[in-house]
């Protein structure tokens, strides 16, 4: 299994990443293959009764994440141009990010809640459509 070159780690920085990161750079050759990447929602708040009150919270997700990945990053010894934040829907983001770095593995967490997501989470089954590379779903 090791010849995994590219691996990409998409985590939530803000709930228990570490099983997932530690599984991910089990399988790099080195953590300079280990690409992190974080996918916020957009985020905007509107109020009802207010003029020009509208306000996108998204760059401030955005730039709390990206802190606390490059922290990771310095922990783990990663790159911190294998930092990543993209805004928008995980699962599309995690393709295209895929796709571009052409990773070789994307190394996902699964929460398996409930309902017909019980095996996987919402974000790690919609990853597994459609993706064109490996996947490793590591059990949170």
């Amino acid at each position: 299994m090791n010849n995994y070159k590219t691996i990409l780690v998409p985590i939530d920085v803000f709930t228990d990443y570490e099983k997932i990161l530690e599984r991910a750079i089990k399988l790099a050759p080195d953590t300079d293959n280990v690409h992190l990447l974080y996918v916020a929602f957009p985020q905007t708040n509107v109020e009802p009764y207010g003029l020009f009150l509208e306000r996108d919270y998204s760059q401030d997700v955005k730039q709390q994440a990206e802190d606390k990945l490059k922290q990771i990053a310095v922990e783990n010894n990663i790159p911190a141009d294998n930092v990543n934040v993209e805004i928008g829907s995980p699962a599309d983001e995690i393709h295209h990010f895929a796709e571009k770095l052409d990773a070789d593995l994307i190394v996902i967490g699964t929460h398996g809640q409930s309902g017909l997501r019980l095996l996987l989470g919402s974000t790690a089954n919609a990853v597994l459509h459609g993706v064109k590379r490996d996947v490793l779903a590591v059990k949170i």
